[in-house]
């Protein structure tokens, strides 16, 4: 097994499975940019041992459709075309992505019911019904001649699911009891550090009952467009308290549109307005789902709350539901948002203090039975930060897996299991491609650096015009940008211009025309002054225009 992301990390998740010499890939998914990432749209694995090894590649197996698991993929099948297996739901989620990115005709999507076994050219592998926040999850069983691979990243054991689907515990106990037994486990470890047992879904429910019962006015409820459990609670709700239902934000609109055409979504034909016509309707009857519970800026929730919504603002009176926790590195985003919205009257009800949300999460009495089930050999924690993994290790050890047979895996390991043992056998290229607008790979470490010193201490734009024996013939004109406003700060900038002015004298006694090395003194003769002056390292660029 070669993880590709979602170890040490919150996302990313892809892994490869080598047998003999055919390559299966689990997953391909995103990760959204840290706040150093500046500018930066999305964070997707390296794919360049898979395009290496493309003729050994035999297909793409999906757990479910979270953006972390599928993300990824119309990157990846730029790259490589190849079928995609998946349950109803999730497939009907990428297709989405695929048509945004102009795939969907050349794709080859195949779809697996939960409960059935596949064959890909000689992988068999198991879909095994498991619960999450959202529909159609599967931890995945494949089959080798050393026993089976359990495959099991986003779960968690709801004994009342809202589709009464539970999870199929006869599966996962027959393949802890086969023989030669289960070879290794893969397991989640998002939520190891919470004691018990992870909430059910149904719990929520009766809180938004209750909210619905309390409210007066206008209810917004922001939640994950992928929680297709969530949205229908807030239908149903919406139902029983004589309340139309609009929906904003592209991927709420999306996703209530893909989930309602599949049937995983019952709303009845008059319960949807258009959120253009809300002002129809007296505010009592309106509910507003929208994306932006992670205080995305552009999102339609943080856009209601800044006042630049196209059609609706949050005003004194109207309730806010936040269903749902933020992910890390999202928490400053979302307390400002709730900040934002208590101005501008609203009650806003959030998971910090109610009960409007559950993890979709195993906690640690879950992965103890889902150890327990399965009775792996080898136990490999995934999707968790290091230190998730590391205390997931702790927990399988204390029932009963030798310390020796747990692997605390990195990005690009070769995992190797044998009969025996398993270990670390070499390495493969790995790592992340940060995708910027409609370019991937093309913002590495200079561009991020460049951005976060222009972030910082802003630019210097310095210009001169010289004829081609190196005279001056115009300038130095000093441009600043983000660095000192310059009406405020003459002398600053006439010193400057004085220094550029006797560094190029220099170069012109010496008869130096050579445009990097002109360049090279305009930067010296900044450098060294600013920093002495203000302790500040601006970047500095010159202009030289020869005529």
């Amino acid at each position: 097994m070669i993880p590709l992301g979602g170890v040490g990390q919150i996302g990313k998740n892809m892994m490869l499975l080598e047998i003999n010499n055919e390559i299966l890939i689990i997953d391909a998914g995103v990760m959204f940019p840290e706040n150093e990432l500046l500018g930066i749209d999305l964070v997707i694995p390296d794919f360049s041992y898979v395009k290496q090894n493309a003729d050994r590649i035999k297909g793409i197996v999906l757990t479910h459709g979270h953006e972390d698991h599928i993300g990824a993929l119309p990157y990846l099948l730029k790259e490589v075309n190849l079928p995609v297996y998946g349950t109803k739901l999730t497939l009907g989620l990428l297709e989405g992505k695929l048509e945004e990115h102009n795939l969907k005709k050349h794709c080859r999507l195949k779809v697996v019911n939960p409960g059935r076994s596949i064959n890909i050219s000689n992988f068999k592998v198991d879909f095994i019904r498991v619960n999450h926040s959202i529909a159609d999850t599967c931890a995945l069983a494949i089959h080798t001649s050393l026993g089976p691979i359990v495959y099991a990243s986003d779960f968690k054991f709801d004994q009342t699911p809202i589709d009464g689907e539970v999870v199929d515990f006869h599966k996962l106990a027959e393949l802890g009891d086969s023989s030669p037994g289960v070879l290794a486990l893969f397991s989640d470890s998002t939520n190891v550090e919470r004691e018990g047992y992870t909430l059910s879904e149904r719990v929520v429910g009766k809180t938004i009952d209750d909210i619905f019962r309390a409210a007066r006015e206008r209810i917004v409820v922001a939640t994950f467009a992928s929680n297709i459990h969530r949205i229908q609670h807030v239908i149903d709700s919406a139902f029983k308290f004589n309340r139309k239902v609009a929906v904003t934000g592209r991927s709420m609109l999306n996703n209530v549109e893909i989930a309602r055409n599949l049937g995983y979504l019952t709303i009845p034909d008059d319960m949807l307005i258009d959120i253009r016509n809300c002002s129809d309707l007296p505010d009592k009857r309106i509910v507003l789902l929208t994306t932006g519970s992670q205080g995305e800026p552009m999102a339609a929730l943080t856009r209601m709350a800044r006042g630049d919504h196209y059609h609706i603002n949050i005003r004194q009176g109207d309730t806010v539901v936040i269903s749902a926790s933020a992910i890390p590195g999202n928490e400053k985003l979302v307390g400002d948002t709730i900040n934002q919205l208590f101005k501008r009257g609203a009650d806003v009800i959030y998971e910090d203090i109610s009960g409007v949300h559950v993890s979709g999460h195993a906690s640690r009495e879950e992965l103890k039975l889902m150890l327990n089930l399965v009775k792996p050999k080898f136990f490999v924690p995934t999707h968790g930060e290091y230190r998730h993994l590391y205390r997931h290790a702790k927990l399988a050890e204390n029932i009963g897996i030798p310390s020796e047979n747990i692997y605390l895996a990195e990005i690009g390991d070769r995992i190797r299991f044998t009969a025996d043992k398993v270990f670390k056998d070499g390495s493969v290229q790995s790592g992340q491609v940060l995708v910027d607008g409609l370019g991937v790979g093309d913002v590495g470490n200079i561009v991020l650096r460049d951005r976060k010193l222009l972030s910082e201490d802003g630019i210097i734009i310095v210009v001169v015009t010289i004829d081609q024996n190196g005279t001056i013939l115009a300038g130095p004109d000093i441009v600043t940008r983000g660095f000192v406003y310059i009406r405020e700060s003459e002398e600053l900038i006439a010193e400057a211009t004085s220094r550029v002015e006797e560094a190029l004298k220099e170069c012109e006694k010496n008869n130096t025309t050579e445009w990097s090395v002109l360049k090279n003194q305009v930067r010296d003769s900044l450098n060294d002054y600013i920093y002495k002056k203000i302790k500040r390292n601006p970047m500095i660029l010159p202009i030289i225009m020869q005529v």
